[in-house]
């Protein structure tokens, strides 16, 4: 049996990432992927949180990789995630890591008390999770016109789930960092 060990990545995995990241998005007309560029960008900005960069490692190699990044949905600056990129090494696809390292930063976020993430994706991959249209919540943002690929995952720390009092979920534009834009 594969044991898959979920963890926020360190310092030693970076080039790992790098290349976990570049061999997942790899095409023909493409040296380097923007997804490799996004990391990086991402890592020396603002909306790093390191706690929730998590890879998937089995036998002491990455196979995994997701990414919660801040951005804020505007008006009132209201803080929330953006999932992504989330990559997983093309001979590893399609055994459940990418599905582990998503559920694995989502609950990360979960603990540390965030109240919402976004994606950009496959519906039908995504829902999974929970993630639904971010129309409905009227939530926009520079992809929002490409329809039910823009989702929003309200947290159960939001929900009332955990207890906790019902907060009603923002709506706006989500605002994202630099990086985004060169995507």
């Amino acid at each position: 049996m594969t044991t898959v060990r979920l963890r926020p990545e360190d310092l030693a995995d970076i080039a790992p990432i790098r290349r976990l990241v570049a061999q997942a998005f790899a095409s023909p007309d493409t040296r380097r992927p923007p997804e490799v560029q996004l990391v990086e960008a991402l890592r020396d900005s603002d909306a790093w949180l390191p706690e929730l960069s998590m890879v998937a490692e089995v036998d002491g190699e990455l196979v995994g990789y997701a990414l919660l990044t801040r951005v804020l949905v505007q008006p009132g600056g209201t803080p929330a995630l953006a999932l992504g990129p989330v990559a997983v090494r093309p001979d590893r696809q399609r055994r459940g890591y990418g599905r582990d390292v998503v559920q694995a930063a989502l609950d990360a976020a979960a603990e540390l008390g965030e109240r919402l993430v976004l994606v950009l994706g496959n519906p039908a991959y995504y829902r999974r999770f929970g993630f639904e249209p971010a129309a409905r919540f009227k939530l926009t943002s520079p992809w929002s016109g490409l329809g039910d690929p823009w989702q929003v995952l309200v947290l159960p720390s939001m929900d009332g789930a955990t207890g906790s009092t019902q907060l009603p979920v923002p709506s706006g534009e989500v605002t994202f960092p630099a990086p985004w834009s060169q995507v």
